[in-house]
This record gives C-alpha cells, sequence and structure tokens, in this order.
C-alpha cells in the first residue's frame, strides 16, 4: 500500500473519494458534487460524524465517494477521527476503490496536523486483515491513497511518523493474531532480534541457565511445565547517551496460557495466544522509537515463555520464591502472567538503571469488568507520570482510566503464609496490579491492563477482527513527551 502527502488533485488519477467537511459548511470550491439534491433526499444529514456513500459523476469519470461530516465534537477528538476516516476508507475498498484521494484541503473541512495525520494512519491500519494461512484468499490488488493538503511542507515528518506508527502497530497485531504453534518464546525472541537490527536498537536473550543463575524463581516456575524453552527479553535503545534517565517497560510475554492447573476451559484458551499482547506493545513501541530516533534512552523487557501442564507443573498452594527475594503463595495458576512480571519488574529497576517504569499486560478478565473493550485500566504511584502516560493514549486516540490504591488493597495482597499471594480477590484488577507494583523499588510507575482492549471481536474503524496493536502508539507518545 501506498500513501503519500500531495498538493494537486486531479480527479482524473482517482476511482475513490474521501472528502471530510465542517458541520456548518456544506460545499465544495475545487468538485462539483450533488449537494442540494443529497441533502434534501436525506441521503447526507449535515450533522457531527454522519456519513455518505454514493457514485459520483465528475465530468466524463465515474468516482465512488464517501462525504463525512466533522463537527467540533470529531476534532476535538483524534479517536473519532480516525474511525470516521477508517470507516469511509473501508467503504471505498468494498466497492472495488484502488486508487483514493482524501481531500482534506477541500475550502470546507478545516486543515489541520491533525486531521491530515488521522488521514495518514486510518488509512494504512484499516487497510490490515489477518488471513496469511488461508489458500483461497483474493489477490487484494495495490491500494494507493493521496491525502490532498494546501501545503504539505507545514506537516515536516508528518507522512514517516504516521507510516511508522501504523507499521508498529499492525506489527503487533501481526504478533497477537499469529497462533501458539508458530509464535513461541523462541521464535517471539527471532523476531525481537530482527526489529532489533532493522530498526536500530540492541537486543540480548537470556535463555533457561541465565535465567535460573538470576534468581527469576517465580518467572521459572510458570515456564517449566512447557517443553519450549522461557526466553527473557532485553531490548535497549540509546537515543540520548548524555542522560542518565532511561524509561523502563515491562511486557507480559504468555505466548500461550493454558491456565496451568487451574485450566482455563477450552473457549477460555482459544484466544490465548495473543496473552503475549503487553509484549506486543512494547516490543513494536521500541521500534517506532528507535525508527524515529528519538532523543531518548528507553530499556524494554519480556518474559516470554508458556504456561502449560506437565508433571513439572507449579500447583495452586505451592509457595514459591521470587528474583526479589519475596515468598509468594500460589492460590491459583491461571493468576500467571503477575509472577513473570514480577520478575522482569524487579529485573529492569535492579540491573538496567532504568528512572521509571511502565508495565503493560493482558493481566485480569476483571478489567473488562471495570471499562470493557473501550478502554485500558491503569494504576499508578505518580501523577505525573500516569498524566504523560495519559496524555499518550489521548494522542494516539486510544483510552485508559486511572484505578484508585487505597491501602487495604495494599493488605489484601499479603499473606499468612507467604509475604504475598498471587490470588487476591476483588477489585482483582488493581489487586493484581498492585502485587506487579510491590517489585518497583519505589520508582515512579504505571502498570497498564490491556485485557479489554487488546482484541477486537469485529472489524470496525481502524480495527480488524483480532489483535488491536494496543498501546503501541501511546508508550511511542510517552517517550516523545520525554525525549529532549
Amino acid at each position: 500500500m501506498k500513501i503519500n502527502l500531495v498538493s494537486d488533485l486531479d480527479v482524473k488519477k482517482y476511482d475513490g473519494m474521501i472528502i471530510p467537511m465542517d458541520e456548518g459548511n456544506i460545499s465544495l470550491k475545487s468538485i462539483d458534487l450533488p449537494f442540494e439534491y443529497l441533502l434534501e433526499s436525506k441521503k447526507l444529514e449535515a450533522k457531527d460524524g454522519n456519513a455518505c456513500s454514493f457514485t459520483a459523476r465528475i465530468n466524463d469519470d465515474y468516482i465512488e465517494t464517501s462525504l463525512i461530516v466533522i463537527g467540533e465534537k470529531h476534532k476535538g477528538s483524534y479517536r473519532k477521527l480516525l474511525k470516521l476516516f477508517g470507516d469511509a476508507f473501508r467503504d471505498l475498498k468494498k466497492r472495488k476503490s484502488e486508487s483514493m484521494a482524501i481531500v482534506i484541503d477541500n475550502g470546507s473541512a478545516k486543515e489541520s496536523s491533525q486531521m491530515v495525520m488521522a488521514a495518514l494512519e486510518a488509512a494504512a491500519m484499516a487497510d490490515y486483515s489477518f488471513d496469511k494461512f488461508k489458500t483461497d484468499k483474493k489477490d487484494k490488488g495495490v491500494i494507493s491513497v493521496d491525502v490532498i493538503v494546501k501545503n504539505p511542507d507545514v506537516y515536516p515528518n508528518i507522512e514517516t511518523e504516521a507510516a511508522v506508527l501504523a507499521s508498529s502497530n499492525l506489527t503487533a497485531r501481526e504478533l497477537v493474531n499469529l497462533p501458539a504453534n508458530l509464535l513461541y518464546p523462541e521464535t517471539l525472541a527471532e523476531k525481537v532480534l530482527d526489529l532489533g537490527r532493522t530498526k536500530g536498537f540492541e537486543v540480548e536473550v537470556l535463555g533457561f541457565e541465565k535465567i535460573k543463575e538470576l534468581g527469576m524463581e517465580a518467572y521459572l516456575s510458570v515456564a517449566r511445565a512447557s517443553s519450549r524453552e522461557p526466553k527473557f527479553i532485553i531490548m535497549r535503545y540509546s537515543g540520548n547517551p548524555g542522560s542518565d534517565e532511561i524509561l523502563g517497560y515491562v511486557g507480559k510475554g504468555l505466548t500461550f496460557d493454558s491456565g496451568g492447573l487451574s485450566i482455563k476451559s477450552t473457549k477460555g484458551m482459544v484466544g490465548m495466544k495473543g496473552d503475549m499482547g503487553g509484549a506486543a506493545a512494547v516490543i513494536c513501541a521500541m521500534s517506532a522509537i528507535a525508527e524515529m530516533k528519538l532523543k531518548i534512552n528507553v530499556t524494554a523487557v519480556v518474559a516470554a515463555c508458556e504456561n502449560m501442564i506437565s508433571g513439572s507443573s507449579y500447583r495452586p498452594g505451592d509457595i514459591i520464591g521470587s528474583m526479589g527475594g519475596k515468598s509468594i503463595f500460589i492460590g491459583n495458576t491461571d493468576a500467571e502472567g503477575r509472577l513473570t512480571l514480577i520478575d522482569a519488574m524487579h529485573y529492569i529497576v535492579s540491573k538496567e538503571n532504568v528512572s521509571r517504569v511502565l508495565d503493560v499486560a493482558t493481566l485480569t478478565g476483571a478489567a473488562l469488568k471495570c471499562t470493557g473493550t473501550e478502554a485500558s485500566v491503569a494504576i499508578s504511584n505518580n501523577d505525573e507520570f500516569f498524566n504523560l502516560t495519559d496524555n499518550g493514549f489521548t494522542m494516539s486516540g486510544e483510552q485508559i482510566w486511572r484505578m484508585p490504591i487505597f491501602d487495604e488493597y495494599k493488605e489484601m495482597i499479603k499473606h499468612e503464609e507467604a509475604d504475598l499471594t498471587n490470588i487476591a480477590g476483588d477489585p482483582g484488577t488493581i489487586t493484581a496490579g498492585l502485587f506487579v507494583g510491590d517489585f518497583n523499588n519505589g520508582l515512579p510507575w504505571v502498570h497498564v491492563d490491556i485485557a479489554g482492549t487488546f482484541w477486537a471481536e469485529k472489524t470496525k474503524g481502524i480495527l480488524s477482527k483480532g489483535g488491536t496493536g494496543a498501546a503501541v502508539r501511546p508508550l511511542y507518545y510517552l517517550a516523545k513527551q520525554l525525549a529532549e
């Protein structure tokens, strides 16, 4: 797919057009379209967020056209702009358009960097589908998209940044969508090594013996039942060598989760190839950060493994250790992600000297009870760091909501037989996050639970059914805000 930012509209070049218009100004100066008919026939209502599709005849050419009405509500929301442009792109694609123009400089819709960025990103992200294993898939053809603006030079680097962010998001979706027989700790590590080489960040992969030597007992307790060797993946990007400040990212990397001896149902297990959505987020955010050469130092880690069942499985009722030295009572082997995260968290704060740390994970089904599928859940011990994270989500068109941390919740993760328990009860999203946060060494910290947002059940807007690439772009924008 080719997406370009251009200044001239030559209608003859295209078989499809997307035209955004201001809610109070349904007209065009450069293109003659039947607005009076559309409005009188009620095919187009001049209300914010409405859309209208038809085949237009311009001179001797017929062009599939999608009009979208943008009012103040949508202008103020990058999320809503992405959805409008994504839906319009999909509509034209269904009508077999292969050469499209998104006409932002049309004498009606007010041009802005936000609208231009939304058009560029939406076209790239809405074009994705996971069909690589279908033997009867149809040739999609090559779709080209020109985004028409008055003066492309006003937007330096916007094409590059949009392309990098969209590509990073789609890579994360692909990782989440890949089945667990193809994506497991070793192959995930190989993909990260390849990304590091091509995007420009350092990658180190530790195997079983080194993980054991580091004392990561909690992580290995989860990993030991699988025939697949765990891989601890370390990514380092030094974009500002003169600074001692290092931003830390930790991603949950369960490439498959059976639930262990606390086994999931078949229905609950089918989607567990995506239990590494947090890993995909930090891996692909690192790719975008490095490719855009942000002036910041970032280190990310992923404790990749499978949670399987064998004679070596850890058991409910076990008491295990951790790299951080605390003992843990195992109340449920399906609360495994937090066990891998605490060793990853202790490693990054004690060995990599990060200044602040964010972990992202498909951690709890309870997150769906908090915010459903439309927002990720967060807890944090630092207002400033959370606000920057929140800004990053808003800038990317994703949503996040912060939960409270009360002293009573902190008491719930303690256990009478061990220092901590891995299953503390309701509110489960908060107590699970606090369990991970107990190993952050007091650093500014944000925990993001994407269990409700990492997967889409249906195709809409910029999302296709399957992995969403949740948190990739927000983590990029967080780093961008902190960059010098």
